[in-house]
């Protein structure tokens, strides 16, 4: 019989929460009909207790969600999207995209060393709408909303690595990295049916603490409207096409968990400007590096020097951050790619939620502003760029 929820431990620095968070935070890729027993398989943790721990801590906020992830760049137009706010606006502007906007999904507020290209971009925000409506018309309804000057997109080309595991980054060396560059992964967007549709907003909702249970799968068949047999049929035919992520425990790593522990304190968004026709090549090298928690080639454009990779990683300690950095430099120009500039973009401010990427759920939104929706349809070939 499982201990008192009060009584189970919630820290990080549990050496069994985080046996469980080392896999549990981002090792288990596409779609497991048993989650909790894949966990409890790679971790050496009884699955009971698995379930037990991961309950005590989203409980206790030191896991801030699980829920299953979809590869939401091949499900809808996205873009990393940097704000130029007045300075009096930005803080009532973060909480409206974070607040408001169900289509923005992490919203930071960054900063840089000194003075440079495109630091009076303060404000910083992964944006997604659904498939068939315009990313460039909505990033101009938030534009009018917040009061927002000016606005870059910046759609990923092309993603290198995308998985933030905090637990089995900790202690890392700079420079350590694997025998094999990063594997490009394609942003090209998938067409779904509406059953498939149906699936997949079963799949992505996010579970309470009460639903951690080891079937975990039958509750969303139901809601689906579906037996389970033809549910996971479904959802392992999407893993097959590459839409679904991953089974995630995401780990508050802004704000003070457990205990007031954190699992870390930086959070650095890297950027490099390459040789035009050296992006992947580039990005690949950067991804390699084990303490890149995501890598894509991105179009920075004149706002932000021309850079075109992109990269982000965590620490606890803003120099061991600096090494990081310094060391991927040093290899991309032992791979012989030279940059002709670069720079980091440090991230104060933090909230994080889902995207939300149902193409009824756009259509429902813009109801709700008094917008028709037909209005907000895209162009053929339609990409963003600035505003």
């Amino acid at each position: 019989m499982g201990s008192p929820a009060s009584a189970v431990p919630a820290a990080v620095s549990d050496p069994v929460n985080a046996a469980i968070l080392a896999v549990s935070e981002d090792r288990l890729a596409g779609f497991a009909v048993d989650p909790f027993g894949e966990i409890a398989a790679r971790s050496g943790v009884d699955v009971d207790t698995v379930i037990e721990r991961v309950r005590a801590m989203l409980l206790a906020g030191t896991v801030r969600r699980v829920r299953q992830t979809l590869m939401a760049t091949n499900l809808a137009r996205g873009a990393l999207c940097a704000w130029q706010v007045p300075p009096e606006r930005l803080d009532a502007a973060f909480e409206y995209m974070f607040a408001e906007d169900p289509f923005s999904g992490h919203v930071v507020i960054r900063t840089t060393d000194a003075v440079s290209t495109g630091s009076n971009y303060r404000l910083w925000t992964t944006l997604k709408v659904p498939q068939g409506f315009s990313l460039r018309k909505h990033a101009e309804f938030l534009a009018r909303e917040v009061g927002a000057e000016r606005f870059r997109l910046m759609p990923a080309k092309m993603l290198f690595t995308l998985g933030v595991g905090h637990v089995r980054r900790r202690g890392l060396e700079p420079g350590a990295r694997s025998d094999a560059p990063g594997e490009p992964l394609d942003t090209s967007i998938v067409e779904l049916s509406e059953l498939e549709w149906r699936v997949l907003v079963a799949l992505k909702r996010e579970f309470s603490a009460g639903e951690l249970v080891r079937d975990l799968w039958d509750a969303r068949a139901a809601e689906a409207g579906l037996d389970l047999e033809t549910f996971t049929s479904i959802a392992r035919s999407l893993s097959e096409r590459r839409v679904i992520g991953r089974f995630s425990t995401f780990l508050e790593h802004v704000k003070a968990g457990a205990n007031d522990e954190r699992v870390t304190r930086y959070n650095a968004l890297f950027h490099w400007a390459v040789p035009r026709g050296r992006e992947i090549d580039a990005g690949r090298e950067v991804a390699r590096h084990y303490v890149i928690t995501h890598a894509y080639w991105r179009e920075g454009g004149p706002e932000f020097h021309d850079v075109n990779v992109m990269a982000v990683a965590h620490g606890m300690e803003k120099q061991r951050v600096l090494e990081h950095k310094a060391a991927i430099d040093a290899h991309l120009r032992e791979a012989g790619i030279d940059c002709t500039y670069t720079n980091v973009f440090w991230g104060g401010r933090s909230e994080i939620k889902p995207s939300e990427i149902a193409p009824a759920a756009y259509r429902e939104f813009c109801e709700r502003h008094g917008i028709e929706p037909t209005t907000m349809t895209a162009g053929d070939g339609e990409i963003g760029a600035s505003g």
